[in-house]
């Protein structure tokens, strides 16, 4: 006889993710495309955090909201929170403080790990949505050193105006360029880097493509939420397969 314990609403996906809200195109690769995960995943929109309050204003106005949120999912069964704002790094100790499970808000987190697994002399370097607003705070709050390398995609035509401008339309062509000019400048302005990471989750889709360009490992929100998924649900092995071939 096999006896199942209940005590989830639902079962089957273990994570759950906080959404700013916007309406600009989610492509695939997009956290919030749903088709980017290869396991489910929950979503909660966060009313009135959007794109431009959370990177151009303070994130902390809106904890009680993304708290509520984040309780929500819990109570209906996710194991594990994240968001899809790398400024949200700015509420990271007061979600885990009040949910009572694991949280993971900003691909900033991945800093201290990724540099250590760098050459000596090598750093990492940051790509974000708007350097001008990534503050010291951010970085502290998500363990960054604060004379890490970055450079922001403001400075393009296409993504940082129509992400914080919550456009309902996107030139994926024009992204891409915008992704490609940033990278260039980061590891032509720092001869030191030896990998990149992605702050905005919005830039997942053109991970591959800076990767080509710069030769470079790229990190994102997508390497750590993989990484996170892989604790809240570890692989099942086959104990049983004792061929070297498999």
């Amino acid at each position: 006889m096999s006896i199942r314990t209940g005590g989830k609403a639902v079962y089957g996906a273990t994570l759950g993710i906080l959404m700013l809200e916007a309406k600009f195109p989610r492509i695939h690769g997009d956290i919030g495309n749903a088709r980017t995960w290869p396991f489910p995943v929950h979503y909660r929109v966060v009313a009135g955090a959007t794109p431009d309050r959370i990177v151009r204003g303070d994130a902390r106005v809106f904890v009680d909201d993304f708290v509520a949120a984040a309780q929500d999912l819990v109570r209906m069964g996710c194991d594990g929170i994240t968001t899809n704002c790398g400024f949200l790094s700015l509420i990271q100790s007061d979600l885990a403080d009040r949910i009572g499970v694991p949280v993971a808000t900003s691909s900033l987190m991945q800093a201290p790990a990724i540099q250590a697994t760098l050459p000596p002399g090598r750093r990492v370097g940051i790509l974000t949505i708007s350097r001008a607003t990534l503050s010291n705070e951010h970085l502290a709050a998500a363990g960054v050193a604060l004379d890490t390398p970055i450079v922001g995609t403001e400075g393009g035509t296409e993504f940082s105006h129509r992400i914080l401008g919550n456009s309902a339309t996107l030139d994926v062509e024009a992204c891409r360029k915008d992704m490609l000019d940033a990278a260039k400048a980061l590891v032509t302005q720092n001869a030191n880097i030896g990998a990149i990471l992605l702050e905005c989750t919005n830039m997942v889709p053109f991970a591959l493509d800076i990767r080509r360009a710069t030769g470079l490992p790229v990190f994102s929100i997508y390497t750590l939420i993989s990484w996170f998924q892989a604790g809240l649900l570890p692989q099942k092995f086959d104990l049983d397969c004792d061929d070297p071939r498999f």
